[in-house]
């Protein structure tokens, strides 16, 4: 069954590193709202005629910023345009320090069943640095305010690789994590993107990542310490206790039909992909003055499909199935890569067993280059 991404394009501040598309100013936000009603009205179509969403997922952004009001809207729009699963998964990201007792007690009370809770680490001089909103003491405190109030289907951010003078950060803030007992956790190497302030720090020089090396390490480190905590890796960057993925984003891998409303968003249909125009203003006044979605489509040749599972699927613990690549895709990649795939074999980077291509340990921290090798050209 297909889902339902909502982009809530509003924060407080900009994190350091964060490359999304938002903006700090909240003047359209009440306005945004009236638009992504009005896009779900003029797209309800595109996921077929008696859609049934499995999953929600409001992403940012910060969605935690919307009120009480502004969630009851959008999901009575929701359930005027589609079809709901009895046991939908309904996600809303949220920062820390939006997560007061009264806030939580109305996101409770709303249909939201899953909370992704961006912490990104436990140490005071890192969310400085990474000019997050919240302190270290909010990072511990809301999800147990979170956790009191009645949600357990808990996922949290955390952030590696951040420049240290060794892992002691970075062993700590893991060992905080896995003492709160969500269910699930994200961890993410810190990606220094050229248009963000890390990025122009870097480029004067004011900015130094660490080595490469130092980063694998975290991730070793991490992949060493989840099992003992029952978390297994069902993704290279998302982890969780049995039966606790997140449904929504293992659909995306999975390559599961989507539509994305607001602005940046991102909808999927099986052979063509849609964005819309990474602009609030532009955004609220197409769809609110002249009834149109300002969107990009791209139609899906077999070549890119066939790239995007290798892409997918190769994050994934289930790996890439060669004999679905060959009979659905069309492409044979144990006859026209034996030799690359006999390669990452021989050093210990993939597995081919029983015609399923899966990256190890040591071959997750090589997965994009990997990737990028085997990308077919059309």
């Amino acid at each position: 069954m297909p889902g339902l991404y909502l982009h809530i394009p509003f924060c407080k501040q900009a994190c350091h590193y964060c490359d999304f598309h938002f903006s700090t100013s909240m003047a359209l936000k009440s306005r945004l709202v009236d638009a992504i009603v009005r896009e779900m009205a003029l797209r309800a179509a595109y996921l077929g005629p008696t859609p049934v969403l499995e999953t929600i997922y409001f992403g940012g952004g910060t969605p935690s910023l919307l009120t009480a009001a502004e969630l009851d809207t959008i999901f009575s729009a929701i359930h005027r345009h589609f079809q709901v699963a009895p046991q939908v998964e309904v996600t809303l990201e949220a920062n820390p320090d939006d997560l007061t007792p009264a806030k939580l007690r109305e996101l409770a009370a709303a249909p939201i069943n899953r909370l992704s809770i961006g912490l990104q680490s436990f140490h005071e001089p890192h969310l400085r640095l990474m000019n997050r909103a919240h302190s270290a003491r909010e990072s511990q405190d809301c999800v147990r305010l979170a956790q009191d109030v009645g949600f357990e289907n808990i996922s949290i951010d955390l952030i590696y690789g951040v420049p240290a003078a060794d892992h002691g950060i970075w062993e700590q803030d893991m060992a905080q994590a896995f003492a709160l007992q969500v269910p699930h956790l994200s961890c993410y190497a810190l990606t220094i993107e050229p248009d963000t302030v890390f990025g122009r720090r870097l480029r004067k020089g004011t900015f130094v990542a660490p080595p490469d090396e130092f980063v694998a390490a975290q991730f070793e480190r991490l992949l060493a310490g989840l099992p003992r905590h029952g978390y297994g890796q069902y993704e290279i960057s998302n982890f969780c206790r049995p039966g606790r993925e997140s449904r929504h984003n293992a659909n995306y891998w999975r390559g599961v039909p989507y539509l994305g409303l607001g602005p940046s968003a991102h909808s999927f249909d099986g052979e063509s992909r849609e964005a819309a125009v990474a602009n609030n203003a532009q955004y609220v006044a197409a769809v609110l003055e002249r009834g149109e979605v300002p969107i990009t489509r791209e139609i899906l040749s077999p070549t890119d499909r066939a790239n995007e599972y290798l892409m997918t699927s190769l994050r994934t613990a289930r790996g890439c199935d060669l004999t679905y690549l060959h009979h659905t895709l069309g492409v044979d990649l144990r006859s026209q890569r034996a030799d690359y795939l006999g390669q990452l074999q021989q050093n210990g980077w993939a597995t081919v067993h029983d015609y399923t291509l899966r990256l190890t340990d040591r071959g997750k921290l090589l997965a994009d280059q990997i990737t990028l090798e085997l990308f077919l050209t059309a």
